[in-house]
């Protein structure tokens, strides 16, 4: 493949924020590549890129470039004062689609220097009145608490790590534990999810309803709790059916993992480059407007080209005027592609974006690729990583694409339309009784889904639905 090819591909398969990322790389290495503000031109008139890479092609020089390189050389000082810099004098626009923010500005916005869990309790115990021997036993239990705020070691552990010099005993370490427990987040250094919740429990008003309750539901029947053996709990505890289900609704309003409150991870920035509206009755496909890369050939340095000149800015010049061609139409070539892709998409799902999930029909990069001609290796980078922004929400690409299985009637249904309709029958499901997957199974066959059990099993894993037994609740 040659260069250009090769560029081509690989630009196609960047997601838009990795192809921003990409553009502001080239216009920084690229002297001949500019950001194009000039976006409300006329559009029958040529680029002013085009007309002076004519006129330079031609031989002619561009008209006024004197005037200009006298009127540029007038704005420049001889001197900058020593406590200023260059961009004091010379300000460069921000792009439309290129900010113009520093790095550190982007972190801050984005929230990539948010605080650590260990850091966050390291300045709770710093701010109390602990002894530095407790505080070196606190820093040690709190480098041993994992992302979701549970302690990872056993105390014995943590004892081995000090020298027997310091004199350090397991008493000691469990009551610095009960100041570390005691910090924030409610539940941390927890060994176990049951010492976690009765943390947090402490924590609650007492004159909260129902703590009592679920505070021993928790300290003496958690097992019961886990296999959902609600009548054993109700005979033992002496409750009734709705007490017990204010008692759980108590225990569930606590964090399970409440390290997670901290060591949130950064928010990913999803930006759809394609845009799905129904315009009178009729679907309407077309490229975010905000995502299209806004760049031409600088018209001033390609103007300087001359054609049989052979020196080394020259020739340094030309290099880049001809990489610069190569972007750009690397750039139109992958909007195309991405256009063209989505409308067929669209056209093959319209029943989706008419009636939902359950209407979607099964796909496959191949149907697609036959119908706009083209590879299906090239619909695959088209599809990856880029979304499309719908009336029924934000979807990447691949989202559309899915396997079938086959109905009563020997035509085909697809798994995507499959995992709606187990969704809506599990969610209709009596909480006393769940379905079970052999049950799912069956009923899909009565709408004349063929599906195995273990098919069924496997698409309500994939949804992150708990099997039968653990879906069941009270009423």
């Amino acid at each position: 493949m040659t260069p250009q090819l090769q560029q081509a591909i690989r630009l196609l398969q960047l997601s838009s924020m990795e192809l921003e990322a990409e553009i502001q790389e080239a216009l920084d290495s690229n002297p001949l590549l500019e950001v194009d503000e000039d976006v409300g031109r006329d559009s029958d008139a040529p680029p002013a890129d085009e007309r002076a890479a004519v006129e330079a092609e031609s031989g002619a020089e561009a008209p006024a470039k004197e005037e200009r390189e006298l009127q540029s050389n007038e704005n420049i000082p001889d001197d900058l004062p020593v406590d200023s810099g260059w961009d004091d004098v010379f300000e460069a626009p921000a792009g439309p689609m290129l900010g113009g923010a520093d790095e550190d500005q982007r972190e801050f916005e984005h929230g990539s220097g948010s605080q650590s869990l260990q850091e966050h309790l390291v300045w709770q115990i710093e701010m109390s009145n602990l002894s530095p021997r407790d505080r070196d036993i606190a820093s040690a239990i709190i480098d041993s608490i994992d992302d979701e705020g549970y302690l990872s070691v056993a105390l014995e552990e943590l004892l081995e790590g000090f020298d027997e010099d310091e004199g350090i005993e397991l008493d000691e370490i469990e009551a610095v534990l009960c100041v570390v427990q005691h910090c924030d987040p409610p539940g941390v250094a927890a060994r176990d999810l049951r010492e976690s919740i009765l943390l947090q429990l402490e924590q609650y008003d007492a004159d909260t309803p129902r703590l009592q309750e679920g505070k021993r539901l928790i300290g003496d029947f958690m097992a019961l709790l886990a296999a959902r053996d609600f009548k054993q709990i109700m005979r033992r505890m002496q409750l009734s059916e709705e007490v017990l289900m204010e008692v759980i609704s108590l225990v569930q309003s606590v964090n399970p993992r409440p390290g997670n409150a901290i060591t949130e991870s950064p928010s990913e920035y999803i930006v759809p480059e394609v845009l799905v509206t129904k315009v009178k009755g009729k679907w309407k496909v077309e490229l975010n407007p905000e995502c299209a890369p806004k760049i031409r050939v600088n018209p001033y340095y390609s103007g300087m080209i001359k054609r049989a000149d052979n020196s080394a800015d020259n020739t340094y010049l030309k290099s880049n005027l001809q990489e610069a061609r190569w972007f750009i139409k690397s750039l139109k070539s992958r909007s195309e592609t991405l256009l063209k892709v989505s409308k067929c998409i669209v056209e093959y799902q319209r029943a989706f974006f008419e009636y939902g999930e359950e209407a979607m029909k099964a796909l496959v990069l191949a149907d697609v690729a036959e119908e706009v001609g083209m590879h299906e290796s090239t619909i695959s980078r088209v599809t990856t990583k880029k979304y499309m922004h719908t009336p029924r929400g934000i979807f990447e690409l691949k989202y559309f694409f899915s396997s079938h299985v086959g109905t009563v009637g020997g035509g085909e249904c697809s798994s995507t339309a499959i995992r709606a309709l187990l969704k809506k029958l599990i969610i209709a499901e009596e909480p006393k009784k769940p379905l079970s997957d052999n049950k799912l199974a069956n009923l899909l066959g009565d709408q004349g889904i063929n599906v195995a059990r273990r098919t069924v099993a496997k698409y309500r894993e994939a949804m992150s639905i708990p099997p039968s037994n653990e879906r069941k609740r009270l009423g």
